[in-house]
């Protein structure tokens, strides 16, 4: 096999001249006038729209670029080599005698770029400046068929071409015409860098990276999958730091500002390998049913109870939330609503804006000195303990699990016990079905005359018709809901509630979490869980499956094998790797209730027949290999 690579825009994400001309223009009057001239020229040949001599001609004529500049150029091309081709060094290195670069650039600075992967000069064709006593560029060398129209193509004619197959990689006309005039297999269109759709029509396939290349053609690669071909779907408008982050590490993302329901998520998930949602995507079994190729799902919010955790355990699917991310938003909420609801400031807002005024001292208060009652010790219980108590409040609070108090709280023995003296109940439980209206009429009939509760947890776990009456009856002086037992999909479908209009009711479209901050947090952190995942197996943080934290690959191909925990796979394992002679340099296993997972470090020259035995394993559930 002999592969042949353009250098502009393929080995390099910029086109060598373009940059060339930011760099010897810096000083020029004219220089936006003369960028911009440069790049439309560029573009105009790299389509095959102006022929390549005079695109070249032109170029130059407008640059007139000096010794100095080439060599800034350089160095800013050593920086500028295409992501999927540093990451793949080893293909370089071991296939060098089969690699040539032809570029319609220029030597000077294609020659030291491409030698940061190991490609001779010997391996290098390109055109040669030609320059004055002072070091200014005032030509190139038109003996070389480069500097010419059809350029690459005269050059391969005049060599000898090997009976091997060869293939073309680059972006533009020239490298299709090699492809056009029979000297090559197939031409593929690079478009990891830029997208030039009628050079795209041209090609045999649109490469997305060098992954796919080699993927293809079975050559040595950084990672065993190509990225362009893993999938992600993210809903509910997700940050957009975390779209960039799966787009940098070479997914197709696709990125939706709403939920989608069961019946639209079914036909959407099925070429779909990692899910991101929210709160309001139901991933039920049904759905499930049909992610036939999904890995790994992100919920980027704390609850993950809108997904049925045990179906994705059954398959091996890697579920991770944000437990601690919005932690800091949700507390500064409760802590507002809390001083607006003992001051009665939703009612005296709301009459304000109406035209009368409500100035007076009656029924209101500092929530210094008052009893704060948290249901739910966890990180945001345990930070609004924090807050509270340093504003002066008195923090008891009730969780089903021992837990640490904090500075001066106080655990209760009962729920009941709670209500019975707290001035302020905030729930901040989870999303188990034992929750469920948790606070309910008769809970409700414990609590203090004029107490006020606060629900920024789960929808379901307040019987909101309850709470409407005691709101009624005056049994509670106010509440803050944010989450509600049936919410609307997007912002565009209308919200109804038995607590609307209610006097000094706070009602707030679950965004407990959603401040900048947060979801920016958010963002960041499932999907460098989820890509940890995807890369080296650990699944430290996932919610259903056993959590490892494993370390880096060192020289070694990694087996992941998730399995039913039953008695002997372990063993079972490592007899396939004594059979084929498999040198382990490292394995980790863990197990919970349901699952076995797994990993194995190995030396990387092994048998394949190993991979298909090991896969065949029964109680296999999931199998993966990692390079």
């Amino acid at each position: 096999m002999l592969v042949i690579i353009d250098f502009d825009s393929t080995f390099t994400r910029v086109e060598g001249l373009d940059l060339l001309a930011e760099i010897a223009l810096q000083e020029h009057p004219a220089r936006e006038e003369r960028l911009q001239l440069v790049r439309r020229i560029t573009e105009l040949g790299m389509n095959g729209e102006l022929s390549f001599s005079a695109s070249l001609k032109e170029r130059l004529s407008l640059i007139r670029p000096h010794r100095r500049h080439i060599e800034r150029l350089v160095e800013r091309l050593k920086e500028e080599i295409s992501p999927s081709f540093r990451r793949n060094e080893r293909f370089f290195q071991e296939y060098a005698a089969n690699i040539r670069i032809i570029s319609s650039g220029f030597r000077e600075f294609i020659e030291p770029v491409v030698a940061m992967l190991g490609i001779a000069p010997e391996q290098v064709f390109a055109n040669r400046f030609l320059f004055d006593s002072e070091g200014y560029v005032i030509g190139y060398d038109e003996s070389i068929p480069l500097a010419h129209d059809q350029g690459k193509v005269k050059l391969l004619q005049s060599w000898q071409l090997p009976d091997e197959e060869i293939y073309v990689i680059g972006d533009g006309y020239t490298d299709y015409e090699i492809k056009a005039a029979g000297l090559a297999n197939a031409f593929y269109a690079f478009a990891e860098n830029v997208h030039r759709q009628k050079v795209f029509s041209y090609a045999d396939a649109v490469l997305p990276s060098l992954d796919e290349f080699l993927y293809r053609h079975k050559l040595p690669m950084r990672f065993s999958y190509p990225k362009n071909r893993i999938k992600v779907l993210l809903l509910e408008g997700v940050h957009p730091v975390a779209v960039k982050i799966f787009q940098e590490e070479g997914y197709q993302v696709e990125h939706l500002t709403t939920a989608l329901d069961e019946e639209e998520l079914k036909q959407r998930i099925g070429e779909v390998s990692i899910l991101g949602i929210r709160s309001k995507t139901q991933l039920t079994d049904r759905v499930l049913a049909h992610a036939k190729r999904l890995i790994a799902v992100g919920a980027f919010c704390i609850g993950t109870n809108q997904i049925d955790l045990d179906y994705c355990t059954k398959r091996g699917i890697a579920v991770f939330n944000a437990p601690y991310s919005n932690t800091r938003s949700v507390v500064e909420l409760a802590i507002g609503e809390m001083i607006m609801l003992m001051r009665g400031i939703p009612d005296k807002n709301k009459a304000a804006h109406a035209g009368r005024w409500m100035k007076s001292a009656k029924n209101s208060h500092e929530i210094r000195g008052k009893k704060l009652g948290i249901v739910g010790y966890g990180n945001i219980g345990a930070q609004l303990s924090v807050l509270a108590e340093a504003l002066g409040m008195e923090v008891y609070f009730f969780d089903i699990v021992d837990k640490l108090p904090l500075g001066n709280s106080k655990a209760c023995s009962s729920l009941d016990e709670l209500l019975a003296i707290a001035d302020v109940v905030s729930l901040h439980v989870d999303g188990r079905p034992e929750n469920r209206n948790m606070i309910d009429a008769a809970a409700i009939a414990k609590m203090k005359d004029g107490a006020i509760l606060l629900n920024l947890s789960r929808g379901f776990v307040v019987d909101v018709n309850a709470l409407a009456d005691a709101i009624r009856s005056g049994k509670l002086r106010g509440a803050a809901v944010d989450v509600f037992p049936e919410e609307p999909k997007s912002n565009e479908e209308p919200f109804e509630s038995v607590l609307q209009g209610l006097p000094n009711v706070i009602l707030t479209p679950h965004i407990g979490g959603s401040t900048q901050e947060a979801q920016e947090n958010i963002g960041n952190f499932v999907p460098a869980k989820i890509i940890d995942y995807i890369n080296r197996g650990t699944t430290y943080g996932s919610v259903n499956l056993p959590n490892l934290q494993l370390p880096a690959q060192q020289q070694a191909h990694r087996l992941l094998h998730i399995h039913h925990n039953v008695p002997g796979i372990l063993a079972q394992i490592n007899s396939l790797l004594a059979k084929h002679e498999a040198n382990i340099l490292g394995q980790y296993l863990k197990t919970n209730e349901q699952i076995g997972y797994v990993i194995t470090d190995i030396d990387k020259d092994y048998n394949q027949a190993l991979i298909n035995e090991l896969k065949s394993i029964p109680q296999t559930i999931r199998f993966r290999v990692l390079y």
